[in-house]
């Protein structure tokens, strides 16, 4: 048969009421939210803040260190080059020094670059002196000497030179590079008689001119010759006499238009220069 005789409950596993179990769940959730942020105020400084020193001037890696013992964060966010100041310099700083920040608080820092960037070498030719020297100063590149040679087009750049050197526009050049610029003289008060370069080779001729200051002009070809450098010269203009017979005069400056020819051709009967008559 069985027993109808109920067993014992042990003491403490009585049933306990409803509202005492929903008040003793809402205990330990409010204690376990309280345990937890008291340990988030702790683990991220709630509440603490430092101010921001100021590390501009400083070397990266010496900034970097101050920064970090200091409970900063640091991020390198843009670099500038400037050829006047050593290299991973810093030049700003976000927040900016003294501003009070909370700790941990990244600070972004501007470097000096380590190396110059490239750019590419302008093309300067035929400007005036001023706006060849903006477009340097714009490209990041320096104004050197500047020196003069003969030209009618007064102030004006006839060639642009890195290290005493004609350099090529498009070349590529690092920033901060010295650019000397040779500029037009224009054309000079004091007349010469035209130079003779009858007779004379292509270099002969630009050696001529130059050392009397004259600018070569349009330089015209015969068919069958296609380089200048083995091409002899049989006309000019201006001729070296006028039509009277008297000699032509030039200022330094003013150009001279020329023709070549393969063969070196034979001076007139007589020897005299080549008179206007006598042009081509």
């Amino acid at each position: 048969m069985k027993s109808n005789k109920r067993q014992p409950v042990a003491k403490g596993m009585k049933k306990r009421p409803i509202w005492m179990q929903i008040l003793t769940a809402t205990g330990l959730s409010v204690l376990i939210f309280f345990i937890f942020f008291l340990t988030l105020n702790m683990l991220t400084r709630h509440g603490k803040y430092l101010r921001v020193p100021d590390v501009k001037g400083k070397s990266l890696p010496e900034a970097v260190k101050f920064l970090e013992d200091e409970g900063f964060e640091v991020l390198i966010q843009d670099s500038v080059f400037y050829d006047t100041i050593p290299a991973l310099t810093i030049l700003k700083q976000f927040p900016d020094p003294d501003a009070t920040v909370k700790v941990n608080r990244t600070i972004y820092l501007t470097v000096n670059r380590l190396t110059a960037p490239v750019i590419s070498m302008p093309n300067l030719l035929g400007m005036s002196f001023r706006n060849a020297e903006l477009e340097l100063r714009a490209r990041g590149l320096k104004l050197g000497d500047t020196t003069y040679v003969p030209d009618i087009a007064k102030n004006a750049v006839k060639d642009q030179r890195v290290d005493g050197v004609s350099i090529r526009p498009g070349s590529d050049v690092p920033m901060g590079t010295i650019v000397s610029l040779v500029l037009g003289a224009g054309v000079g008060m004091e007349q010469m008689p035209v130079p003779d370069l009858f007779g004379m080779s292509y270099g002969e001729a630009q050696t001529m001119l130059e050392a009397t200051g004259i600018s070569l002009g349009v330089v015209l070809l015969d068919p069958d010759l296609t380089d200048t450098t083995v091409g002899f010269v049989y006309w000019q203009n201006p001729a070296p006499l006028a039509e009277d017979l008297r000699p032509n005069l030039i200022r330094a400056g003013q150009m001279m238009d020329i023709r070549l020819s393969l063969t070196k051709p034979e001076r007139p009967e007589g020897g005299e220069a080549l008179k206007p008559e006598e042009e081509l």
